[in-house]
């Protein structure tokens, strides 16, 4: 008995220790060099420093690193370490979307081409029925195609329907064959690929600071699929950029980077998901009831709580990040949940204070 209890107290002191170092390294830490302009201060730009308080001791109690929110353009809040650049994880599937709103426009995609029109197969090759999904059927997550992919989680392993139960384009799998394949067709239509496209037609552009393709890279798992997973790795900051710049319809400093239409088209839902929050748009996760969808709320989301959410009733941006690379995501704490994520957002949110009128 002695022993166990012994033990027990171990693991609360060393819980009680990574608590405290986490804590520290969120009240220490130091804003890195950034071009970001700031509001000088929450209550001056609307918002109450009290709740927004609230919400930071709410963040540190989570398994969260890092958290950036952008109200107007400018830095409200900064948590945590927002300049390292981390894991995305299915954020990255929200990034190449923005490349075919480009490519489409530029005529190098189209949406309603076939996997057989488009020569894109699958280590055992696609059945007839498969072949005839179409790329908007694979940005909606609806082509039918349910073979095993790179980066499954377990769930969707678990969830797998049969294959050929369902005709491409009536029924949602949130499938990554769907979405490394698209990775794929891309780099077949592209010059270059997904990441160099990326930094030249949107990085760079926008001013990211911490991204370059040493953060990137392809994961091909040739035991599960011929298509390659695209990883990304990138910062708090810069995915507020990303976000940023969906708020402002695809403009960034008079230029158009990604075409309004295309925004527009792709973060409206398409899809129903059988999510209680979120139906599904072109590779975003788009709020269908309540509150959220009365502020317009569209989200990037990734797994442990990778998140951009974009709200354009709020004028504001709000990126969440879980570094997965940390052993505390792992073994001491549980990764941030959906619930978990949300329940933030709403304290942050309520720290909105009214508009008077005058």
């Amino acid at each position: 008995m002695i022993k166990v209890i012994s033990g027990l107290l171990g693991i609360a002191l060393l819980v009680t220790l990574v608590s405290s170092l986490l804590f520290t390294s969120y009240s220490a830490y130091k804003e890195a060099e950034t071009s970001w302009e700031r509001h000088a201060h929450p209550q001056e730009a609307g918002w109450s420093s009290d709740k927004l308080e609230e919400a930071r001791q709410y963040f540190i109690s989570l398994n969260s690193t890092a958290a950036i929110g952008i109200y107007k353009g400018k830095i409200l809040f900064e948590w945590g370490d927002t300049a390292k650049n981390t894991n995305v994880h299915s954020v990255r599937k929200s990034f190449l979307s923005a490349l075919y709103g480009i490519y489409e426009e530029e005529g190098k995609i189209h949406l309603d081409s076939t996997l057989e029109e488009l020569d894109i197969g699958e280590g055992g090759e696609l059945t007839e029925k498969e072949r005839q999904a179409k790329v908007e059927d694979l940005l909606t997550s609806r082509s039918g195609v349910f073979l095993p992919a790179g980066e499954e989680s377990r769930s969707m392993i678990q969830n797998r329907p049969p294959r050929e139960s369902q005709q491409s384009g009536t029924y949602f799998y949130y499938n990554n064959w769907d979405f490394n394949a698209l990775g794929t067709i891309f780099n077949l239509a592209s010059s270059a690929d997904v990441f160099q496209d990326f930094q030249e037609r949107i990085a760079e552009p926008i001013g990211m600071e911490n991204f370059t393709l040493n953060n990137t890279m392809y994961r091909l798992e040739e035991n599960r699929s011929y298509h390659p997973s695209y990883l990304f790795s990138v910062s708090a900051r810069d995915m507020a950029r990303f976000g940023q710049l969906y708020l402002q319809n695809g403009e960034w400093e008079g230029e158009q980077i990604i075409p309004k239409d295309w925004i527009e088209r792709s973060t409206k839902p398409h899809a129903e998901t059988g999510n209680e929050i979120y139906d599904y748009g072109y590779l975003w996760w788009v709020a269908k009831e309540g509150p959220l969808k009365d502020a317009g709320l569209y989200s990037a989301v990734g797994r442990h709580g990778q998140s951009i959410d974009i709200f354009p009733e709020y004028d504001f941006v709000f990126v969440h990040r879980v570094d997965s690379t940390k052993p505390s995501v792992r073994f001491l704490y549980r990764d941030v949940s959906q619930k978990q994520r949300l329940r933030l957002l709403e304290m942050i949110l309520d720290a909105k204070l009214p508009v008077e009128e005058g």
